[in-house]
């Protein structure tokens, strides 16, 4: 009877996990929709927000646009979701988004007790400290006793914390939930300091009354790998998530650019052969075309294109790419092979 019992439990369980699987179809939702539902940013230049003619731009916004033309071949079908640093994680839980692209940092405790998996690193970063130049501040250890406006659920109220506390120094925090409201609050003076990812503060300090009269202060007190997240129990979608990431970046390595990726389908190469599906059954073994990375890349083009467009050098926010270029480059972006 006990062994009657537990084969009965056992073809239970394995059920369970079976359903559980079936319901977790991602993939399979998305297409049945017609749309990738993105939870993006509610306004960060450079990353999500919406430009002058109400378009929603930016490095994590073309991430999504990505993942569209992997499924769809269009770019143009996604739903965005614009989420504050608190409604991000219940947004993602509970289904009401399909990923998360909106400058999140990868860490533990958001993959164990948060039940996320982040798909890679799009944007290396820390945190840093803006302050105004005539402070004469060039050191983020001169801030003991400063004001200091920081968004409320995010790393950085607790890198903040820890930074002070690690150097014996002291601060007065002003801790708000939207980041647009973080900004409001340091440029009308209610705070002597503001801080946030250094990419952040770039993208910030365009959007102060005067920006030159704002410096970002030369400290990184903290690693914030930057990156997409979907929800744990979904191994295709996370698997169509993650290639359109490492996508990018082969894309980049190889030379295939959005002026050229048609002319580079006719490549000997066998290492571009197969990343534009000319060989191989790449695509289809994830549940996408052959040709996916073609049409990702003329879509947004490379991981390269996409972050000059968007937070380079020759974009409004001006930033090297440092950290962020390839590893062939002495950048940390590197991609697995697609073979």
């Amino acid at each position: 009877m006990k062994l009657k019992l537990l084969t009965a439990a056992l073809c239970l369980s394995a059920f369970g996990a079976v359903t559980t699987h079936a319901s977790a179809a991602t993939l399979d939702d998305t297409k049945a929709r017609g749309t990738v539902r993105c939870g993006v940013n509610t306004g960060l230049p450079g990353f999500g927000f919406q430009n002058d003619q109400g378009q929603w731009a930016g490095l994590d916004v073309d991430y999504c646009k990505a993942i569209a033309a992997a499924i769809f071949n269009d770019p143009s079908k996604v739903v965005y979701s614009p989420l504050s640093a608190v409604q991000r994680f219940p947004a993602l839980q509970n289904s009401e988004v399909d990923v998360l692209a909106r400058n999140t940092t990868w860490t533990m405790s958001r993959d164990t007790s948060l039940g996320l998996k982040f798909v890679g690193v799009n944007y290396y970063d820390g945190q840093g400290f803006m302050v105004r130049k005539e402070l004469n501040v060039n050191s983020a250890l001169q801030l003991s006793g400063a004001t200091v406006c920081v968004q409320s659920g995010t790393t950085t109220e607790l890198n903040l914390a820890d930074y002070f506390a690690a150097n014996n120094m002291q601060y007065n925090p002003v801790v708000i939930e939207a980041q647009s409201d973080v900004n409001s609050a340091y440029d009308s003076g209610r705070c002597d300091v503001l801080t946030t990812d250094q990419s952040g503060l770039y993208a910030s300090r365009l959007e102060l009354g005067t920006p030159d009269d704002h410096v970002v202060l030369p400290e990184i007190i903290s690693k914030e790998p930057l990156g997409p997240a979907v929800r744990q129990g979904d191994d295709q979608w996370f698997n169509v998530v993650k290639w359109t990431h490492f996508a990018l970046l082969n894309a980049e390595e190889l030379g295939v650019t959005q002026a050229n990726v048609e002319e580079m389908k006719n490549s000997a190469n066998p290492e571009i052969r197969r990343l534009l599906g000319v060989e191989g059954t790449f695509g289809a073994d994830a549940g996408l075309s052959n040709d996916f990375v073609v049409n990702i890349v003329k879509a947004v083009g490379n991981y390269g294109e996409l972050f000059e467009r968007n937070v380079g050098t020759g974009s409004p926010l001006g930033i090297a790419r440092g950290q962020n270029a390839l590893w062939t480059k002495g950048g940390l972006q590197y991609a697995p092979p697609i073979r």
